[in-house]
C-alpha cells in the first residue's frame, strides 16, 4: 500500500496543467481537447463526469453546465510520457463543441484551406441563450 497518489505519477506543465482528450467511447472520435488541473483531474475520477480547468477564466469548468452536454467518463487513460490524458466518454446531447457541432476538430485542410465538413447540429444561440 502506498500514499502516492495518481495525480503524482503525472507530468503536468509549468503551470500545472495536462492536456486531456475526450474521446467518444463508442465510436472513437476525438470530441475535444482541453486542460485538467489536479483538481479537475480529481474531480473527475470522483464523479465520473468531465471536470477540466479554464485558462481563460481562471477556474473549474463541468464540461456542460451552460450547455447541458456533458460528458460521462467511463475510462481515464494516461499516455506513456505520463503528460496527456485521454478521457473516454459518452457525450450527452450529442454536441461536445461550443459551435454546435459533435467534436471541435470540424475542419479538414483542403487544398491550403481549412474547411468545415461537420454540421451544425443546434444554433449555439439556441444552446447557450
Amino acid at each position: 500500500m502506498t500514499d502516492k497518489s495518481f495525480l503524482d505519477s503525472i507530468k503536468w506543465t509549468d503551470d500545472g496543467l495536462v492536456p486531456a482528450i475526450a474521446q467518444d467511447a463508442k465510436s472513437g472520435r476525438i470530441l475535444m481537447m482541453a486542460w485538467m488541473n489536479k483538481e479537475s483531474l480529481q474531480l473527475t475520477a470522483e464523479e465520473g463526469r468531465a471536470v477540466y480547468w479554464s485558462r481563460s477564466r481562471q477556474q473549474l469548468w463541468r464540461k456542460g453546465e451552460s450547455s447541458g452536454h456533458t460528458q460521462v467518463v467511463s475510462e481515464i487513460r494516461l499516455d506513456c510520457d505520463e503528460d496527456v490524458i485521454v478521457l473516454q466518454v459518452e457525450q450527452l446531447g450529442g454536441m461536445a463543441c461550443h459551435t454546435g457541432r459533435e467534436s471541435c476538430f470540424y475542419r479538414v485542410l483542403k487544398d491550403g484551406e481549412w474547411v468545415a465538413v461537420d454540421p451544425v447540429l443546434k444554433d449555439p444561440k439556441e444552446i447557450y441563450a
